[in-house]
């Protein structure tokens, strides 16, 4: 079978988000000819040689887009387009995929993430007997009116949260259009594709949640870094929204109730372009921002307690998966353990409030031996029910439904 895939960070270094997914269905799938077309990602040299080109037949990377401000607002005002409509939508990126369409024949192309979808109709135009799959890592309209039900008490962020909710109702309607233009959609949890199915449309919808390798994450790390104990960890891209929210509610409302119980509890905000929100917590004891960092599982191996603070999002998240993987014990919102079919108590600690999470952590930071058997247990769930070697069969069985795969 020949796959195209389209993404819109280039899926290696592997170390987050949908780079992490991307990279790890790339990988199940090599037994297929892959192309691969990508913008650049913020990590690696379009030049450089990576293990994405050895997996796949031919890899193109084409520089990212530049959207500002200015851009945004214009589409806000004058159409009635989602922002996400036009936020990879690149003339260079349009001539790559023209010149492949046009030249080489594919029995399955392959859309990772809404922002993708904005070259379904070129791709219908052009190779109208391909198969088109569109890979949903959020439900994005979903996404946007949690960040504006979050947001909108605050003063502060009343325009962002204003700016959501119009997004919300614009992203809804170009999600629904891609979801029918497709013949199939794959979702990441049992929620995410509910709220898919909400949209209407008689498209086919299978679970393929997010995996790792979890065999990655057992052997001994490239490098061991000693922390501040207890440390707690919280890790991803941190100019996105929700881990901006996570990591501010976190260090502002819930470690000062920790750090009374236990004074040398510290922060560790671990993960690649810190937000300037995030620069009121440079200074502020107990919190540290590393930044990017070569490599995640240090971190995960030093953690006291994995934190996932999350107070809006869709899909499921990695983070927690790597944590579960590096055997943490791990306190979470509830939102942040959504689509992760793990039990309260027993795979990791769900809180709601500040004082819920404080709480928690204060008794898993008291009680090394609970925290210890909270990470055996969520070790042995994440190698059972997500790594890669389970989860690339449900996938497979969508590409036989469409009469593909072999």
């Amino acid at each position: 079978m020949r796959l195209l895939i389209l993404t819109s960070d280039f899926p290696y270094p592997p170390l987050a988000g949908a780079p992490l997914r991307n990279y790890g269905l790339i990988e199940g799938l090599a037994e297929h000819e892959i192309w691969l077309l990508s913008f650049a990602g913020t990590l690696a040299s379009p030049e450089a040689r990576t293990p994405l080109h050895r997996l796949c037949a031919e890899v193109k990377i084409v520089p990212r887009p530049q959207r500002g401000l200015p851009d945004r607002l214009r589409d806000l005002a004058l159409t009635r387009d989602a922002d996400i409509a036009h936020r990879f939508l690149s003339p260079a990126f349009t001539t790559a995929l023209r010149e492949w369409l046009t030249a080489q024949r594919f029995d399955l192309i392959q859309i990772e993430n809404l922002e993708m979808a904005v070259y379904l109709p070129l791709i219908r135009e052009l190779q109208p007997q391909a198969r088109v799959v569109y890979d949903a890592h959020n439900a994005e309209y979903a996404l946007q009116q949690r960040i504006y039900e979050t947001e909108r008490a605050s003063l502060t962020h009343a325009p962002g949260a204003a700016y959501s909710l119009i997004q919300a109702r614009r992203v809804r309607e170009f999600e629904r259009t891609v979801c029918a233009g497709v013949d199939y959609v794959i979702a990441v949890s049992d929620t995410d594709a509910g709220l898919l199915r909400a949209l209407g449309t008689p498209t086919p919808i299978a679970v393929v949640p997010n995996g790792i390798s979890t065999s990655l994450y057992e052997s001994p790390p490239g490098e061991s870094i000693e922390l501040v104990e207890p440390a707690l960890v919280f890790t991803g891209k941190m100019d996105y929204r929700p881990n901006i929210d996570a990591a501010l509610w976190f260090a502002v409302e819930t470690l000062p109730l920790v750090r009374r119980e236990l004074p040398n509890a510290h922060f560790y905000i671990v993960g690649q372009s810190p937000h300037p929100r995030l620069d009121v917590l440079r200074g502020v004891a107990g919190v540290t921002l590393t930044g990017l960092v070569p490599e995640i599982i240090p971190y995960l191996r030093a953690a006291t307690i994995f934190v996932v603070p999350l107070r809006m999002g869709s899909g499921t998240r990695l983070k927690v998966l790597e944590a579960m993987a590096a055997g943490c014990a791990i306190v979470s919102t509830p939102i942040g353990a959504q689509g992760i079919t793990c039990v309260d108590n027993q795979e990791l600690v769900l809180a709601s409030t500040a004082r819920e999470f404080a709480q928690a952590v204060i008794r898993l930071c008291r009680n090394p031996e609970d925290a210890a058997a909270l990470g055996s247990n969520a070790r042995r769930f994440v190698a059972s029910h997500y790594d890669w070697g389970v989860l690339l069969p449900r996938l497979h069985a969508v590409y036989r439904e469409l009469g593909l795969d072999g």
